[in-house]
C-alpha cells in the first residue's frame, strides 16, 4: 500500500496537458452548442443562452463537492489507506446526487417562473422552457459524473477523464447534425434537439465513467453502499467544498458588480471586455491545469505526511506556472491587435484591447499564482485561509479600486482591470505566506 504512495500518481506534466484539454473541451461545449444552433435561428441562441446559465448555475452548485472528493481521496490514497477512498467516492455520489435530484426537480417545476425571472421575451418562452425541461433531465448524470471524475483524477487517471469528455463533445455534435439539422431525414427538433443531444451525450458519459473508475481504479461501485453515506467522510468533504464554493461564489458576484461598472462606461466598453475576457480564459486554462494537478501530487504527499516533498513540489510547480503564463502574457501583448483583429473590425475596440493585453502582462502571473498556490493549500485541508482572504481582498481592494481608478479617476478599462491585477497579487502573495508558514500542516484531514 505504502508503495503507491511514494510512487504517487504521476508528473506534473503527466497529469496536467490532459487536464488542459479537458478543461478546454469544457469550455467549448457551450461554444459548440451556440455556433450550431446559430446557424439555424439566432432567437434560437436566446433560449439557448438563458437555459444555459440555468444549467450553469446548477453545475457549480454540484462542483464543489467534486472539489473536497478529489482532496479527500488525495490524501487517503497518500496514507495508503484504499478502503477509506472507497468510502468517500459512494458518500459523495449519495450526496451529489441528492443535490441533484433538488435541482432537476426545481428546474422541472419551476421553468417557466426561472426564465420570467430571467426576462426571457415571451415569444421565446416556449423554446426556453422546452430546453429546460429536458436539460433538466442529465443534472442527475451530471452530478454523478463529477464526483466519478473527481475519482479517476484524484487517482492521477487525468487523461481517462479527458477521454470521456471528448466523447461526451464528440456524441453531443453528431446528435446535434441529426436532430437540429435534420440529417438522414429525422425531423429538425430545434432546441429540444440539442436539448436531447446534451441528455444523451451525459448519460453514455456517466456509463463509461462507471466503467473506466472500476477498471482504472479497482473502485466498483455498489448501489447499496452509496445509500449508506458515511456522515464522517459528508464532512471532510464539505469540509473542503463548501469554502471552495464559498469563494468562487464570492468571485463571480464581484466580478458581475466589476462589469456593472464597465457599462457605465458604455456598450463598446462592455463589448471590449468581452472579447478581452473570453481570450484571457484561454491564458487562464495554464495556470488552472497546473494548479489542478499540482493539487493531485501535493493531496497525496500531505495524506503521506512528506511534508518536506509537498512544500519544494508547490515552489516548482508555481515557477512552471509563473514562466509559461508570462511567455504567453507576453506573446498576447505583442500579437494583441492581430487577434482581436480576428473577431472585430472596430478600431476603437482593438486599441483598447491592445492596451488591456499589456494590463495582462501584470495580471495573468498574479491570476497564476493564485491558482497554483490556493489549490495546494486546498490539497492540504486548509480551505477556510483562501475564502477569508478572497472575501476580504475581493471586496476590500477588486470592488471598491476598480470604481476609484475606472469610473472617478476616468482610467476607465484599463484602470479597472488595473484593479482586478491588484487583487490577484494581494491574494497571491497571501497564499505565499500562508504556504511558507507551513500552517498547513496541522490542517490535513486524513488518520496517519
Amino acid at each position: 500500500m505504502q508503495t503507491h504512495s511514494a510512487r504517487g500518481p504521476g508528473s506534473l506534466f503527466s497529469l496536467t496537458w490532459p487536464l488542459f484539454i479537458d478543461l478546454a473541451l469544457h469550455f467549448l461545449t457551450g461554444a459548440l452548442n451556440t455556433f450550431m444552433v446559430g446557424h439555424v435561428s439566432y432567437r434560437a441562441v436566446a433560449s439557448l443562452a438563458v437555459g444555459n446559465q440555468v444549467f450553469d448555475l446548477a453545475i457549480t452548485l454540484f462542483s464543489f463537492v467534486s472539489i473536497g472528493t478529489s482532496v479527500v481521496i488525495t490524501q487517503y490514497l497518500g496514507a495508503g489507506d484504499k478502503e477509506k477512498a472507497r468510502v468517500v467516492i459512494h458518500t459523495a455520489i449519495f450526496f451529489n446526487l441528492l443535490v441533484g435530484l433538488v435541482a432537476a426537480s426545481g428546474v422541472a417545476l419551476g421553468a417557466g417562473p426561472i426564465l420570467n425571472l430571467m426576462n426571457l421575451p415571451a415569444e421565446l418562452m416556449d423554446d426556453g422552457q422546452l430546453y429546460l425541461h429536458i436539460i433538466g433531465l442529465c443534472l442527475l448524470p451530471e452530478a454523478a459524473s463529477l464526483c466519478l471524475a473527481a475519482t479517476l483524477r484524484a487517482h492521477g487517471r487525468t487523461r481517462e477523464a479527458m477521454y470521456i469528455t471528448l466523447a461526451v463533445n464528440l456524441i453531443t455534435c453528431v446528435g446535434n447534425m441529426l436532430l437540429l439539422y435534420g440529417w438522414f431525414g429525422l425531423p429538425q427538433m430545434g432546441v429540444a434537439g440539442v436539448a436531447i443531444s446534451t441528455v444523451v451525450g451525459r448519460l453514455i458519459g456517466v456509463v463509461l465513467l462507471v466503467w473506466l473508475v472500476a477498471r482504472k481504479t479497482g473502485i466498483n461501485l455498489v448501489p447499496r453502499d452509496i445509500i449508506k453515506p458515511s456522515r464522517e467522510m459528508i464532512g471532510k468533504v464539505l469540509h473542503i467544498g463548501l469554502p471552495a464554493a464559498g469563494e468562487n461564489l464570492s468571485w463571480m458576484l464581484q466580478f458581475m458588480v466589476v462589469t456593472a461598472f464597465v457599462g457605465l462606461l458604455g456598450d463598446k466598453a462592455l463589448a471590449t471586455q468581452s472579447y478581452f475576457f473570453q481570450i484571457c480564459l484561454f491564458i487562464m486554462l495554464f495556470g488552472l491545469s497546473i494548479g489542478l494537478g499540482n493539487e493531485i501530487i501535493i493531496g497525496h504527499l500531505a495524506g503521506a505526511r512528506q511534508f518536506d516533498k509537498a512544500y519544494a513540489q508547490l515552489l516548482r510547480s508555481l515557477k512552471i506556472g509563473l514562466l509559461l503564463t508570462c511567455l504567453l502574457a507576453v506573446a498576447a501583448a505583442i500579437n494583441g491587435r492581430s487577434i482581436i483583429s480576428l473577431f472585430t473590425t472596430d478600431a476603437d475596440i482593438i486599441d483598447q484591447v491592445a492596451q488591456l493585453f499589456l494590463v495582462s502582462l501584470l495580471l495573468e502571473p498574479g491570476r497564476t499564482f493564485n491558482l497554483v498556490v490556493i489549490n495546494a493549500l486546498r490539497a492540504t485541508g486548509d480551505a477556510r485561509f483562501p475564502l477569508l482572504m478572497g472575501l476580504i481582498s475581493m471586496w476590500g481592494i477588486a470592488v471598491p479600486l476598480s470604481y476609484f481608478l475606472g469610473i472617478m479617476l476616468g482610467y476607465g478599462l484599463v484602470g479597472i482591470w488595473l484593479a482586478l491585477a491588484c487583487d490577484e497579487w494581494v491574494r497571491g502573495l497571501a497564499m505565499y505566506w500562508r504556504w511558507r508558514s507551513r500552517r498547513w500542516q496541522n490542517k490535513i484531514l486524513v488518520e496517519t
